[in-house]
């Protein structure tokens, strides 16, 4: 059996978007593997600090060191059996990013899947009420609007992918590497936003199920969250698309700060 060519795609996007149901969605294709949470931009970020060594600076070897940056695709997905995979990770960061276009082999294609900052934050507030070993609740901040400023800090993880969907999609060389999909369009119209991927990606269609979904896995394994960042952080609704109710409001302070942050709209 001789596998074709691997193409690799990305999903850049913020967190509480969306993301593992667009995956379990999308993996329903057995020509498709989505990744979890992806460690790729870990090792990029790892491989480059060795070039700030001083071992490396005495002889800067770099043609040796950019084979082995634009191998880590091919090696890390190797075993693999999809004509796609699609890699989630913070693409979009600015170094990420020009680590992508100096040694990725391939085209470049970023998803990116993005929802009001509010409701990003009222889903995380909401998991941490109902999951006591939640990340959110191991730290020292007890409020709902403490909770919120944590969870924004400019150093976190929201922030994060919100420079990097910024730096994909605010700045005019990169927007045509991107298809951007808003949360609800996921939700209300998933047939079209999966179609609408597909014709992104060059995918043959595939009937997809919108009415009963399996728990995310890929390559035979699930998320752990329970022993990393708290129980049910990335449990999918088996039983159909729905948009999550909330039956509270966030503080005021925070709906002034961080309500204007949907910059992707405007």
């Amino acid at each position: 059996f001789i596998m074709q060519e691997k193409r690799i795609h990305f999903l850049s996007s913020l967190p509480r978007a969306g993301n593992t149901i667009l995956g379990s969605i999308l993996n329903q294709n057995p020509n498709i593997g989505t990744t979890p949470n992806s460690v790729v931009t870990d090792i990029a970020r790892s491989l480059y600090t060795v070039k700030q060594q001083e071992t490396f600076q005495n002889f800067p070897n770099n043609s040796s060191f950019d084979n082995i940056c634009s191998s880590i695709f091919d090696n890390y997905y190797k075993d693999w059996n999809y004509k796609h995979i699609i890699d989630r990770g913070p693409w979009g960061f600015p170094t990420n990013f020009k680590f992508l276009k100096k040694h990725f082999n391939q085209e470049i294609k970023i998803i990116v899947l993005v929802r009001d900052v509010l409701e990003i934050l009222s889903s995380y507030i909401k998991w941490s009420n109902e999951n006591k070993n939640a990340f959110v609740n191991q730290y020292e901040a007890n409020t709902v609007e403490e909770k919120c400023h944590m969870l924004m800090n400019k150093e976190g993880y929201i922030m994060n992918e919100l420079v990097g969907v910024h730096h994909l999609t605010q700045i005019t060389e990169n927007k045509h590497y991107v298809h951007l999909i808003e949360y609800d369009d996921l939700i209300y119209h998933p047939e079209n936003t999966i179609n609408s991927i597909y014709d992104f990606l060059g995918i043959e269609s595939f009937k997809h199920n919108f009415e009963k979904f399996n728990q995310f896995t890929v390559q035979n394994m699930f998320y752990e969250d329970s022993k990393v960042l708290g129980d049910n952080l990335h449990t999918v609704k088996e039983n159909g698309l729905t948009k999550t109710v909330y039956d509270f409001e966030l503080p005021t302070s925070i709906v002034e700060k961080y309500g204007s942050l949907n910059f992707w709209r405007k």
